[in-house]
């Protein structure tokens, strides 16, 4: 062979979809290593080649603070301008291991990792790995390091993607770079601090940790404001006339079925008033009808399907949150059912090949016939949506059926290619009578509907519209008033807010990205700031969530506000785009929001009034379990997370184990500090261990990490 390429892709199962297209008569060998790698040989700019498929698993690293910053006891502030570094994600080392063994004496590198700025930023952390063992000719190893640009897993589009390589994009991966480090190091300090403040002075937050995210917190934020006005509403009492009516014999008898109106007023809210309306209709023996119009109205069909539009649509018909839809959705692109999961783009590229998906389609049992009617008398070619300029619309890349997919994974897909053929189908048409009926000088109004063409909504069946009959009518006509009555109703506060309605804030505001909006909204989950209710999943703040919220609102509102992180976004896009420089945009915020971490912790005792008015302090929680060595009283035992000992007359607390059970130690001493011995235990055994509360915290001997 003259010359040998490696290949990467983001996980092994995609390397082996792609190997399976790409390999002549998808023949190959695979030898199991870390990452299986996969080898055949076939041309390459004009020369026959060996291949070798790997892949990593996601991100190759992951940054944190240098050693030093990894102690809680230091200063918050300086972490805004502490070191940091790119650890293995891989605890073992292996993945780096294995790129740097399969990468000796290759000639060309070929990038596979998914198409956005997560996968540009895993390029050059494969680069890092790959580049040294790579032959110094021909050409210098830059020019031979290439990036395959592809949005589904299908043989057109492999095949595209590899006889169209480019470079990876550096100012992308840079973006990724400061948006990591300005995550971890605002969102450390606030964390830290926080976490530190409160859980040693309250015993009930249940919560481990008390963290801040620039992307989490306006998102909690969007929650706790819904609260609030629900819970500043005050309800207030309305009236409405209901009148019903119907045609009338030539006797003046009722000769039909009786018909409700909706009255013109609406409602009024002097139940005085409204009696004096009453009684002026009641003071009338017929309705007349005075007009009669009937109008065609149009519901467009919806754009393609993006992933902002897939993660409501998980969350408030399938009842799948954000987080398990894009589990799901990118296990089926790996799988080569749908197209890349993660875009913005709501519109078709005018070269995508909608009659070769539909031809695909059209066997199917559900869904066959549509499409093949849409083939044969032709499909509406969608206008409008929005190009983003990433990744084409979500679609349906090969035919599944049920049995092929289980559970949510078919739910997924059948939403997914309904919502594709829905797309590229007609408008649904109706037409609309509205009868104005005036009884005196009031006015009351009926309507009935009828579809003309049902377009989108036949294959989109959750957006069908039915019929309502009504009964016809004639200009001047007089009406038999059967019925007037006032109802009494109150107006009612707005619900808290489905995760549906969340995403849309979120993308409204810029919070976050089509990848990383399930992320934080999970988070604020697992912190318990907010926990999912009901069917249509609405997120209820806890307690804390609440008080979290409405102490930055009091110290530095600005800190749950949707503008900064926004305006942080667009720094970012700037430094991906190559209008800002890295270090520029890394330098302004971090000196920004350190400003503004000074701020709130000289000011965090407003936010402390809130607490202690909604939290039980750790001198009123827990039970008596054993002695504290310093001032020989007894520690008191918080069972609530975090699990940790106090004590009330040193006000010291001393964290232990979580997910165990916690006891005395047979009232024994530790002989270094006189601390009492406790016992944890896991398992329903019960076989626990001693351990002293003060060497769990302050480790007696150096290079023995706390809590071991």
């Amino acid at each position: 062979m003259s010359c040998t390429v490696l290949m990467i892709a983001e996980k092994p199962s995609l390397a082996e979809s792609i190997t399976k297209i790409l390999a002549p008569n998808g023949r190959y060998n695979t030898r199991k290593m870390t990452s299986p790698v996969h080898e055949y040989s076939a041309e390459f700019r004009g020369a026959m080649c060996k291949f070798k498929f790997t892949s990593v698993k996601g991100h190759v690293y992951n940054l944190d603070f240098t050693r030093e910053y990894n102690d809680w006891n230091i200063d918050p502030l300086e972490l805004f301008t502490a070191r940091t570094a790119k650890q293995e994600a891989s605890k073992s080392g292996s993945i780096c291991h294995h790129l740097q063994q399969e990468s000796k004496a290759i000639d060309y590198v070929i990038l596979w990792l998914d198409c956005d700025r997560e996968g540009e930023n895993i390029c050059y952390e494969v680069i890092k790995n790959v580049r040294q063992g790579m032959k110094q000719s021909p050409g210098d190893k830059d020019s031979r390091i290439l990036r395959a640009k592809f949005s589904a897993i299908t043989a057109t589009d492999i095949r595209k993607a590899m006889d169209n390589l480019i470079y990876p994009n550096e100012n992308e991966a840079l973006a990724v770079d400061a948006r990591q480090e300005l995550d971890l190091k605002i969102g450390c300090a606030f964390t830290r601090f926080q976490t530190k403040f409160f859980n040693r002075k309250y015993g009930n937050l249940d919560s481990n940790v008390i963290s801040y995210g620039p992307c989490q917190t306006p998102t909690l934020s969007f929650c706790v404001s819904r609260h609030d006005q629900i819970k500043s509403f005050s309800p207030e009492s309305f009236w409405t006339l209901s009148v019903s009516v119907a045609k009338q014999g030539t006797n003046g008898e009722q000769s039909g079925p009786e018909i409700n109106l909706h009255w013109g007023r609406v409602k009024v809210f002097d139940k005085h008033v409204a009696t004096i309306f009453q009684n002026m209709v009641r003071g009338n023996k017929e309705a007349i009808v005075v007009s009669i119009s009937s109008d065609k109205h149009t519901k467009n069909k919806p754009h393609a399907l993006n992933t902002v539009e897939l993660l409501k649509f998980g969350s408030s018909n399938l009842g799948i949150g954000p987080h398990e839809t894009m589990v799901i959705a990118e296990r089926l692109y790996t799988q080569g059912y749908i197209s890349y999961p993660r875009t913005e783009t709501t519109s078709y590229p005018k070269n995508f090949d909608i009659k070769s998906v539909l031809k695909d389609q059209s066997g199917h049992p559900l869904w066959g016939l549509y499409a093949k009617e849409l083939l044969e008398k032709g499909f509406d070619w969608p206008t409008g949506g929005t190009d983003a300029g990433d990744h084409p619309p979500i679609t349906p890349m090969r035919v599944a059926y049920e049995g092929d997919l289980t559970g949510d994974s078919w739910r997924i897909y059948n939403y997914i290619t309904r919502h594709f053929l829905g797309s590229i189908s007609p408008n649904l048409k109706y037409q609309k009578t509205n009868v104005t009926i005036k009884i005196g000088i009031e006015s009351f109004e009926c309507s009935g509907t009828k579809v003309l063409q049902p377009g989108f909504s036949s294959v989109m069946h959750w957006r069908t519209m039915s019929d309502q009959i009504m009964q016809e009518f004639n200009q001047n006509e007089i009406l038999k008033i059967i019925d007037v009555r006032l109802v009494e109703g109150q107006t009612s506060p707005p619900d808290y807010l489905t995760e549906s309605e969340v995403i849309t804030l979120m993308e409204k505001h810029g919070i976050g990205t089509d990848a990383s909006i399930p992320v934080h909204i999970n988070n604020i989950c697992q912190r318990n700031y907010v926990t999912v209710q009901g069917s249509a999943r609405r997120l209820v703040p806890t307690n804390l969530g609440i008080v979290l919220i409405h102490g930055y609102q009091k110290i530095d509102p600005d800190l749950s506000l949707p503008t900064m992180r926004s305006d942080v976004e667009k720094q970012l896009n700037y430094i991906a785009s190559g209008k800002a420089k890295y270090a520029d945009v890394l330098d302004h915020s971090l000196n920004l929001f350190a400003a503004k971490f000074k701020y709130f912790r000289d000011h965090v005792a407003q936010m402390d009034e809130l607490f202690e008015a909604t939290f039980s302090t750790l001198a009123s929680t827990g039970k008596i379990l054993t002695k504290c060595g310093k001032c020989k009283r007894y520690l008191k035992y918080i069972a609530l997370k975090p699990v940790r000992l106090h004590c009330p007359t040193c006000e010291e607390t001393y964290s232990l184990p979580s997910n165990g059970h916690i006891k005395d130690y047979k009232g024994l001493q530790c002989p270094l500090d006189d601390f009492g011995l406790v016992s944890f235990s896991t398992g329903s055994k019960d076989i626990g261990y001693p351990l002293c509360p003060y060497c769990y915290n302050h480790p007696p001997f150096e290079n023995i990490r706390k809590g071991c």
